[in-house]
């Protein structure tokens, strides 16, 4: 079956096209060429005209003469106050040649009326249905101009799609959850032999990019019934009471198709909460939400109709929603775990030629916190990129590149940055690394760049754990903390100075900090209490706070003290391992990226470093400079 996904023009549009048409011809057009086509004319030129024997035809009216010149389109018009009464004009113009007529201007009222609107109401009935054959019906079921209350859902055979539970991965727990909504399609009766019956609906929750999408055609493929695909934004019309009119179409539709599966995709856009006063700031929304309530209400689970809604605001849908009788099951589709993801990764890279030992295990762990979706971009990047080196495969090199494209940006290779800049970067990111390093429980570093991307890094330190995290300790979230402020503190170190470079690594700091204590209780000064609240798991970082202006307060400076606490912690680790940030630093310079596998044999004294030119190290006089600034505040802080 076909499948159109060209974009719908609401139904709405097309009236205000030939309103706008109708007004420009009949306002602008019209009027205009008539305009063109009459000339007027003074007396003394008509009687000039005639005895020049121009004039081919005249038209005496009641009020004007209208006249035509021979081998001219034009037609002249003299108003009839100008030759008053010139009883020899008719005989002058016959005997100049003119063809004279008498006209009489006076028409039936009927008949005018009928020549000023009729023809005009009556080319409007044609277009409108010219339109509605034409064009209307371009846009699938319920495109015609009479069909506003259709549903326009997109209805897809199961025969011609194919998708399967083995096309989703990574969402094992959700197929688990669906499997026996396919079962009941596939042997109803034998839920009816000992009285079961059928969840009406299932609401599909999780972060956008996670599959709900996928699972549900999934669902239906498995299930080999139609599928009825829509969206909640589909229901909203202009004119109130099509929303619910469409609601019921789609319904009567499903009846038909029995058993079968309908799909509202962003069931939070007609789903929403009602205020406790009963009226909604959209009567439109409401009246759908109404006839969305009252039709699963009112059809047989029995006879195999399911419903699958997605969203991922399920905070915003209306209680009476998600009761049991309606959306009976919530299921999660999360982001993948470690296992998943590498299913989803092997399950796109069955569309792309790869090398046989790709490291997909190493993608999977550089992924963390990413979705189905974005993998698939990361799958096809890697693809992009390897046709763009020439190579015929994708190689773990490309997958590990396209990681850092979605993660940080494409590298900007011609950014000018001076060579004190660089220098700079260069310790900032490698006092990252050297404090991760020197810390326990903290992800090991696979790499360190210096090379500036498009999203506005200057430089990164990559980590990635060996094995998937489910829950931190509160060392594993302080040191962290510890780790974001390495950068700042090999500034303050090394060149006494603060940039703007650390902005975000102070984010990420604060926004671990705080979460510390006010929604993990890991502080003992706020105690074993939840003060702010996550808005949306799916969605973003945005919180609620709970506290009083006080406690507020109190808060604040706890934070402040954590991260005073890690940034301390920083600066002491880096005063222990100078000479290694030194030449870490060096030799990232030169190298502009190195590997983690480079940094470790570096710092653990595996692997010498050539001295390189002058222009990439730091000039000796420097170093000597730096190095007795640093003895100097390590000597003033042992004595304080």
């Amino acid at each position: 079956m076909k499948n159109n996904n060209k974009k719908k023009i609401p139904n709405t549009a097309y009236y205000v096209i030939v309103v706008a048409i109708m007004i420009i011809i009949n306002f602008f057009l019209l009027p205009r060429l008539a305009q063109e086509k009459i000339v007027e004319q003074t007396y003394d030129q008509f009687i000039s005209q005639s005895e020049e024997k121009k004039i081919e035809k005249v038209n005496v009216l009641d009020t004007s003469i209208e006249y035509k010149l021979k081998d001219d389109d034009k037609i002249y018009t003299v108003k009839k106050f100008e030759y008053g009464e010139d009883r020899d004009l008719v005989n002058r113009l016959y005997e100049n040649g003119a063809e004279i007529k008498r006209v009489s201007e006076k028409m039936n009222p009927v008949l005018s009326a009928f020549l000023s609107f009729g023809v005009q109401m009556l080319f409007i009935v044609l277009l409108w249905m010219f339109i509605s054959k034409v064009f209307l019906k371009k846009m699938g079921p319920g495109g015609g101009a009479m069909n506003l209350g259709k549903s326009n859902a997109k209805i897809y055979a199961e025969s011609t799609e194919g998708i399967t539970f083995e096309d989703v991965a990574g969402q094992d727990e959700a197929k688990e959850a669906l499997t026996e909504i396919v079962d009941f399609l596939h042997s109803p009766e034998k839920y009816a032999s000992i009285g079961a019956k059928l969840p009406k609906g299932a609401l599909l929750v999780g972060p956008p990019g996670t599959g709900k999408t996928l699972l549900a055609r999934a669902v239906a493929g498995e299930a080999k019934v139609p599928f009825f695909s829509i969206t909640g934004s589909d229901f909203v019309e202009m004119f109130v009471g099509l929303g619910a009119a469409k609601v019921r179409d789609l319904f009567q539709e499903a009846n038909k198709k029995a058993p079968c599966i309908v799909f509202i995709d962003e069931i939070d856009t007609i789903g929403k909460k009602r205020d406790g006063a009963g009226f909604s700031g959209n009567d439109e929304r409401e009246q759908t939400l109404n006839q969305l309530l009252s039709e699963m209400d009112g059809f047989d689970s029995n006879k195999g109709v399911v419903i699958l809604g997605a969203t991922n605001r399920p905070e915003s849908l209306d209680p009476a929603l998600l009761r049991p009788g309606r959306f009976d099951r919530r299921i999660p589709v999360d982001l993948p775990d470690l296992k998943g993801r590498e299913d989803i990764l092997k399950v796109h890279l069955k569309n792309v030629r790869h090398a046989p030992d790709l490291d997909v295990n190493f993608i999977a762990r550089s992924t963390a916190g990413t979705s189905g979706a974005d993998l698939a971009n990361i799958v096809n990047e890697a693809a992009l990129r390897a046709v763009k080196h020439g190579r015929k495969r994708v190689e773990t090199e490309d997958l590990a590149e396209s990681v850092e494209v979605v993660i940080a940006g494409y590298q900007k290779k011609n950014a000018v940055i001076s060579a004190k800049e660089k220098e700079i970067i260069a310790y900032h990111e490698v006092g990252h690394a050297l404090v991760a390093a020197k810390q326990t429980h903290s992800a090991p570093v696979t790499k360190i760049t210096i090379v500036p991307r498009t999203s506005g890094a200057l430089g990164y330190t990559m980590q990635v754990d060996e094995e998937e995290k489910y829950i931190y300790t509160k060392d594993d979230a302080f040191n962290k903390i510890v780790t974001f402020t390495g950068g700042r503190a090999a500034e303050e170190l090394v060149f006494n100075t603060r940039t703007s470079g650390a902005s975000n690594d102070i984010e990420q700091a604060t926004r671990i900090a705080r979460a510390m204590i006010t929604q993990y209780g890991m502080n003992d000064e706020i105690g074993f209490v939840n003060i702010e609240s996550r808005v949306n798991p799916y969605l973003g970082n945005e919180t609620v706070s709970n506290a009083s202006n006080e406690t507020a307060r109190l808060v604040d400076e706890q934070v402040r003290i954590l991260v005073e606490r890690a940034h301390e912690k920083a600066v002491n680790i880096l005063k222990e391992n100078m000479d290694k940030l030194h030449e870490i630093s060096r030799h990232l310079l030169v190298k502009e990226s190195i590997t983690g596998e480079e940094f470790m044999a570096i710092l653990e004294g595996k692997t010498e470093v050539e001295e390189e030119s002058e222009e990439n190290n730091i000039g000796e006089e420097n170093k000597a400079v730096e190095e007795n600034q640093v003895v100097e505040e390590s000597q003033e802080g042992s004595e304080d």
